[in-house]
């Protein structure tokens, strides 16, 4: 590790937390040292970036950064810099498929990071009870999202929030105490157990935030985002259906407020590519490659090329269509192969 490898990253991690608890945009010049950064001291993403012969020489403007492919994680450590990581996020991959791996330098600043976002958008944590319908999550080690929502069910003023696996009686009993107590309530869940519970348990609570995670994990018949919101609203006679979009690779969180769209933020931008060529831009209101400049991933890499296609609508706004097939896969990571 450089000499001035400690200094440097605080620096701009100083930079960073300044952009973040001010809820502004993160400027060109912070991104373009953030690239620096990376390129000189992570050996997965400085490989990628010469393959691309890109470096910090030839990157004059921050659209010219290139997207890490998500699936470095499963292949490769992606550190920037050395150190003795505090907690491991592991993506629920098969064994054929590959489990992501991601070394979290400090997980007291993930934790900061997720509630800072959350508040932007919905208030102060303690004033919500929160009940977390997350079985897939639940049931296996390392899981980024259930870290995140135990931590803010450990900050709510209510005892009655928790985990909920597959206890349905109890996690009914409890939604219709903080109705009639009128205790404002989020309600968390993976969307096959939302369906799930729906089935055999409706229940109208129309000022229940419902937040659905997305996924079905191969439990359900994939369907439409807006068949699946039309049914939680319908089961629990609710107007708004609310989603989260967070990932293993990621260590910040975009929510929906009710439209579908999610909503950037401070520490989270995206930039939508062309399928056929992941380094063209693709104009608003077209479908392309959903790429993430994620600001807390500073200790792994900010510059992540997902696996996702979705349409930007917006500056601030964008909406998740589905997920790459694995011919349009294989383009994206040609040059990633030759790095692992």
């Amino acid at each position: 590790m450089a000499l001035n490898f400690i200094p440097e990253r605080e620096k701009i991690w100083q930079q960073i937390q300044q952009t973040v608890i001010s809820g502004s945009i993160p400027n060109e010049s912070l991104l373009l040292s953030v690239f620096e950064f990376q390129y000189n001291n992570n050996p997965v993403y400085n490989q990628f970036c010469k393959q691309l012969q890109r470096s910090p020489a030839t990157v004059s403007s921050a659209s010219l950064i290139p997207f890490l492919p998500i699936s470095a994680f499963k292949y490769q450590r992606v550190t920037t810099g050395a150190f003795q990581e505090e907690f491991i996020f592991t993506s629920s991959g098969t064994s054929s498929t590959g489990q992501s791996r991601h070394y979290v330098r400090s997980l007291s600043n993930y934790l900061d990071n997720c509630s800072r976002i959350w508040e932007r958008h919905f208030g102060n944590i303690q004033q919500y009870c929160y009940l977390a319908l997350l079985p897939g999550y639940l049931e296996r080690e390392g899981s980024s999202l259930i870290t995140m929502t135990d931590h803010f069910i450990r900050q709510s003023g209510y005892h009655q929030s928790g985990f909920y696996l597959r206890n349905h009686e109890e996690l009914t009993t409890q939604l219709i105490h903080c109705r009639e107590k009128k205790i404002p309530t989020v309600l968390l869940g993976v969307s096959y157990a939302l369906l799930d519970f729906l089935e055999d348990h409706p229940i109208p609570f129309p000022e229940l935030i419902v937040m659905e995670t997305g996924g079905m994990k191969g439990k359900r018949e994939e369907i439409s985002k807006t068949a699946l919101h039309d049914i939680l609203k319908n089961g629990f006679q609710t107007d708004i259906v609310y989603s989260e979009y967070g990932m293993t690779e990621l260590l910040s969180q975009a929510y929906s407020l009710g439209n579908q769209s999610f909503q950037t933020n401070s520490s989270f931008q995206v930039r939508i590519t062309e399928i056929n060529d992941p380094f063209a831009p693709e104009k608003n209101g077209k479908t392309g490659i959903l790429n993430i400049t994620d600001l807390a991933n500073l200790d792994s890499c900010c510059f992540i090329q997902t696996e996702d296609i979705a349409r930007a609508i917006s500056e601030m706004q964008f909406e998740v269509i589905g997920r790459l097939d694995a011919s349009e896969l294989r383009g994206c990571n040609l040059l990633l192969e030759e790095v692992v």
